[in-house]
């Protein structure tokens, strides 16, 4: 995107809009939760609620992905081991953005997030000062993802506020703008935390058709994670997760290798 365009200049402003008026709404003027940091034993957790969390880091250890469900949501690198872009919907304390941002030196990776709050307390969580390989934006999930056709090899969408999934990327269209937003041959993962979690797999396979989703199912938690792919459906004995973990720095390997195996064992390998 160049600078010199209208959109290089929205998109300027929009990230401008956490330190002034903007402040306590999202870009569609809709007010929002303000988010707390609470520290406690060896934790550090984003919160809107005593009772919620919305993520939750090692504070001493902020790149560990310590929720079990955002390593299934990596379990996608199989599918796609060196993504040159990374498409994220959902900042919260930057788990997975850490992640990649540490172990794929060759990605870049944009991660868009609505409520400018969360942006705010990013170095809170560790999170790396936008660079020529990270850039977080302050946009609305689904109206960003519809203006990146063709642009990610690797998709993950984790966007939620206090009260689920927002409604913007629950429906139809959004999950039609992901599928359009993946490069060839690119994957998604979706993490589906909510009671009508079927309903968006029906979407997903609507989208993308019912041979290229996959769900898969959290055994410790409610989540579950769905893949979904463009191009051909890989054979079974065709997942090789040692090679795609070869791709990989040997502490991520060390995370990824159980879901690489689970996620080759949900394809029948």
């Amino acid at each position: 995107m160049a600078d010199g365009t209208d959109e290089g200049w929205r998109a300027r402003l929009r990230a401008l809009l956490p330190w002034f008026g903007g402040a306590g709404h999202d870009v569609a003027g809709k007010r929002l939760r303000r988010p707390f940091v609470r520290s406690y034993g060896r934790y550090t957790s984003l919160q809107f609620t005593r009772r919620q969390t919305q993520s939750r880091m090692l504070t001493d250890a902020p790149d560990v992905l310590l929720i079990d469900y955002t390593r299934t949501m990596l379990g996608a690198l199989l599918l796609r081991p060196r993504p040159a872009t990374i498409g994220m919907v959902g900042l919260g304390g930057g788990s997975q953005a850490k992640f990649c941002y540490r172990h794929l030196p060759q990605a870049r990776i944009e991660v868009v997030e609505n409520n400018p709050h969360v942006i705010r307390l990013r170095r809170r969580f560790g999170i790396p000062d936008d660079d020529d390989r990270l850039r977080v934006f302050l946009d609305d999930g689904a109206r960003f993802v519809s203006a990146r056709r063709g642009r990610y090899g690797l998709l993950l969408v984790d966007g939620y506020d206090e009260t689920g999934i927002p409604a913007p990327l629950a429906t139809q269209q959004f999950y039609d703008d992901c599928r359009d937003a993946l490069a060839d041959g690119g994957v998604a993962a979706f993490n589906l935390f909510c009671a009508d979690a079927l309903d968006h797999v029906a979407r997903l396979r609507c989208s993308f058709g019912a041979g290229r989703v996959l769900v898969v199912g959290e055994a410790k938690m409610s989540n579950r994670v769905a893949f979904a792919w463009t191009g051909s459906t890989p054979a079974a004995d065709a997942l090789q997760p040692q090679r795609a973990l070869d791709a990989l720095p040997a502490a991520a390997r060390e995370e990824l290798a159980p879901v690489f195996a689970r996620v080759a064992q949900a394809f029948g390998a």
